[in-house]
């Protein structure tokens, strides 16, 4: 029973050794597909994850290439670079897993020797069946040496099994790693790449609309230049009339001139000559900023030169022609059944004494020359270059030859001042607004050639104006006519009163102001302005300053300058209208406003 039992023992003995050894085959079998998986996993065809992310970044590279962003291929070269290092990495750890591995096998094989010795020499009886020593640790019962060696393949088993998951593993993430990182790098080439193509398309954007502006900023210019060529061709037609006028007025002067040598009349042959000449001068060239500027009549008016001449002619009054004309060009433009707006004169006994009730234009200039004849009578003109008797003269032709009478009686001569007078009285005896125009000369002069040459300007209509008013106190009519409700201090409202009176401030000429620094700011800033050491004119506006602080306090008329003195008209003056006189430069004087009248 012993014997059986010793035999069966050694069956199972054997039976074991045959599955350690089974079990060795199959270790061996598993390293060696290992092997090839680790192998295949690094060295495999183009279908491997290493080539896989390999040809994903040459693709992803020729992407970008295509879309022309060169700097971004430099990215795929690196994720490539990377990959590559990463495979070396992964050769160096398969490297040392078949190192390990080798010396594993080593160790499995004298294993099984010594195994497979123990079993020979069971087989033939030889073997001793003695207790192995006692190896067991603490707490473990001590193993058999046949038992110890099972237990030393099983780990060894194990042991093999763990590296071999391990480099499976290791290999696995080492490529899927690298894949990611090549698809995070492809991923962000080509959103770097639409990136650039979109900040290439905003600007090819702002590029056309850059050109759009630039285009209509062209045609604007090219609108401005053709404007610019339109007004240029307007001011040299009007240029080429002023021109035909001047010559017209030469002929006209020449016809005159043969008239007086036909009557043998020596002074006049001089006058005319002088007029001729001066007036035509003027007319071609021009005069000087204090001067009425010329202006030529308009066709309609050089249209009705034939009767005018006949008529100056038939009445005696054949050099004045050019009045005539000039007469005609203010009442009408030669416009209209009533050129020379005749009707309401005492001339008229054909039509209703009213405004344009004359209907026939040759009897309107028949009347027209015969009124303007007896105001020059009136006026005691003596020749067409009598500027201060046909200033007289023309007011009578607007008033009626009834003002002619008044203002030589009153004042000697004509005024601006006086006609603003007999105006306001008219107006007033009337029951009217307003009567007549009382700068009918100068309406009229500065269509005349030879006025220009002959007229003084009109920087002395406002002084006149301020004449007028010496002796007003409290300035109630100044402050309340600029819209003041109470007194104010009133010397600024008296001077834009006087220049609202000469029309100045509807043409520009001065600004309507109440503070002595409004007036002050519009001069300078027209160029318009003078220090104290000028020596003024007629008709400049003149600013002081009283505490000498730099600050403009009261404002003046300039009435005139000489010997180093300047006369002024002013008011709220002592709160009245005075004349004062001042040493030019003086400290007081803070400067001078220069109107371009």
């Amino acid at each position: 029973m012993a014997d059986i039992k010793t035999r069966d023992a050694v069956k199972g003995t054997i039976k074991t050794i045959d599955k350690a050894a089974i079990a060795s085959q199959r270790m061996k079998n598993a390293y060696a597909k290992t092997k090839d998986k680790a192998e295949q996993g690094y060295y495999a065809d183009e279908n491997s994850p290493v080539e896989y992310a390999s040809d994903r970044v040459s693709r992803a590279a020729g992407r970008v290439r295509d879309e022309g962003i060169h700097q971004f291929n430099k990215q795929g070269q690196k994720s490539v670079q990377t990959t590559r290092e990463n495979i070396g990495k992964a050769k160096d750890k398969l490297s040392d897993f078949k190192t390990k591995r080798a010396m594993k096998a080593a160790e499995q094989k004298r294993a099984q020797q010594a195994a497979e010795q123990t079993g020979s020499q069971i087989r033939h009886g030889t073997a001793s069946l003695s207790p192995a020593p006692d190896v067991s640790v603490k707490g473990e019962a001590p193993q058999t040496g046949a038992g110890q060696l099972i237990k030393t393949r099983r780990q060894g088993k194990k042991t093999v099994k763990t590296t071999a998951r391990n480099a499976v593993k290791a290999v696995k993430s080492t490529a899927k790693g690298t894949v990611k990182t090549t698809e995070r790098t492809v991923k962000t080439a080509q959103a770097t790449s639409k990136a650039a193509i979109k900040t290439t398309e905003q600007t090819a954007k702002t590029a056309q609309e850059a050109a759009k502006a630039s285009v209509k900023a062209t045609q604007k210019a090219a609108q401005a230049a053709r404007a610019t060529a339109k007004a240029t061709a307007e001011a040299t037609k009007a240029s080429v009339k002023a021109t035909i006028a001047a010559v017209k007025a030469i002929i006209a002067g020449t016809k005159a001139l043969i008239t007086a040598l036909i009557a043998g009349g020596w002074i006049a042959i001089v006058i005319i000559l002088i007029v001729v000449l001066l007036g035509c001068a003027v007319s071609l060239f021009g005069g000087g900023s204090s001067s009425i500027s010329y202006t030529p009549v308009s066709a309609e008016v050089e249209a009705y030169e034939p009767l005018i001449q006949k008529y100056a002619k038939q009445y005696g009054i054949p050099e004045y022609v050019e009045l005539i004309k000039a007469v005609m060009m203010q009442e009408s433009g030669g416009r209209g059944l009533d050129p020379m707006q005749a009707a309401e004169g005492s001339f008229n006994t054909r039509y209703p004494h009213e405004p344009n009730g004359i209907q026939d234009p040759e009897y309107s200039i028949e009347c027209g020359v015969q009124e303007l004849k007896a105001a020059l009578i009136s006026a005691e003109v003596q020749n067409p270059i009598d500027m201060e008797r046909i200033k007289l003269a023309l007011q009578g032709y607007n008033f009626g030859n009834g003002y002619i009478t008044w203002a030589k009686s009153n004042y000697g001569r004509y005024s601006y001042a006086n006609a603003v007078e007999f105006s306001n009285m008219q107006a007033a005896q009337l029951g009217w607004d307003s009567y007549g125009d009382t700068q009918y000369p100068a309406h009229v002069l500065r269509y005349y050639p030879y006025g220009r040459a002959f007229t003084s300007g009109g920087n002395q209509a406002i002084v006149e104006v301020a004449l007028t008013q010496l002796g007003n106190e409290g300035g109630q009519p100044y402050w309340s006519w600029y819209g003041f409700d109470g007194r104010v201090e009133w010397c600024a409202c008296f001077v834009s009163w006087c220049a609202d009176q000469c029309g100045y401030l509807d043409s520009g000429i001065i600004p309507k102001f109440s503070l002595c620094s409004d007036g002050v700011d519009w001069f300078s800033g027209n160029g318009q302005w003078q220090s104290r050491s000028y020596e003024p004119s007629a008709g400049d506006i003149i600013f002081f300053d009283w505490d000498g602080d730099g600050t403009t306090d009261h404002v003046g008329i300039v009435d005139k300058c000489e010997n180093g003195i300047v006369y002024t008209v002013e008011g709220n003056s002592g709160d009245a209208c005075k004349q004062n006189q001042y040493s030019v430069g003086s400290s007081s004087i803070y400067g001078y406003g220069v109107p371009a009248y």
